[in-house]
């Protein structure tokens, strides 16, 4: 059994940590956060044990990002490879409840939770988050540190963007695209393409905060 660090003392991590718990793959040795004053603490009964400079002395645990924003994940993940850690180093957790089908690929680094559904012929990125029950179904495309949160549900030829965030509950029509580093809101139902780097919410999905004439342009951008 690989030894197994956790980065980020957050309710991702504990989430993390029970899924780990029950795949029986890792044995987790500790957490690190770089919030000094989260040293020496515990967090889901697994100590802290300090920041990120711990892993550029310990060259055989495993580790996982346990940071719910994608760009933040990206972030460590870079910094970490400037200190010549790399893919070989991070560790998969996939809860037991979940089948990744042959067809399928999961990239290293990252995360599915209880219960996430996927069909055929989907690939997930690197340092992914699935939440409980979201819903990956045939061909879709989940970019490196997208974030889906519980009940997240795609439907067929989807393509997510790398570091998009798709809120809880939220829902996308087949054959659409999120953009990278886009938001999707909670409880969001999404007919129209999502641009990168902007935020849409509501039944429809509209660019948010924006008056009705520069939802409509976004809406035209996002179809044309």
């Amino acid at each position: 059994m690989n030894d197994l660090i956790l980065i980020g003392a957050g309710g991702l991590a504990r989430e993390v940590a029970e899924a780990v718990a029950a795949a029986d793959r890792y044995r987790i040795v500790g957490i690190v956060d770089d919030d000094a004053a989260l040293h020496g603490t515990s967090v889901g009964g697994i100590s802290v044990i300090g920041g990120l400079e711990q892993l550029y002395w310990d060259r055989s645990s495993h580790v996982v990002v346990c940071t719910g924003q994608g760009q933040t994940r990206r972030a460590i993940v870079a910094q970490l490879a400037e200190h010549d850690i790399g893919p070989s180093r991070f560790g998969t957790v996939v809860h037991p409840s979940v089948h990744v089908p042959r067809s399928c690929f999961l990239g290293v680094g990252s995360v599915l939770l209880a219960h996430v559904a996927i069909t055929a012929d989907a690939r997930i990125g690197r340092h992914v988050v699935a939440m409980p029950n979201v819903t990956v179904t045939h061909d879709d495309v989940i970019g490196d540190y997208a974030t889906l949160c519980a009940g997240v549900s795609l439907a067929g030829g989807v393509s997510v963007g790398e570091a998009a965030y798709l809120g809880t509950n939220a829902s996308v029509r087949q054959n659409l695209r999120v953009g990278a580093d886009s938001t999707l809101g909670m409880g969001s139902s999404l007919l129209n393409d999502l641009p990168d780097h902007q935020t849409w919410a509501g039944v429809p999905a509209r660019l948010l905060g924006a008056s009705p004439h520069l939802r409509a342009a976004a809406t035209m951008e996002a179809v044309s």
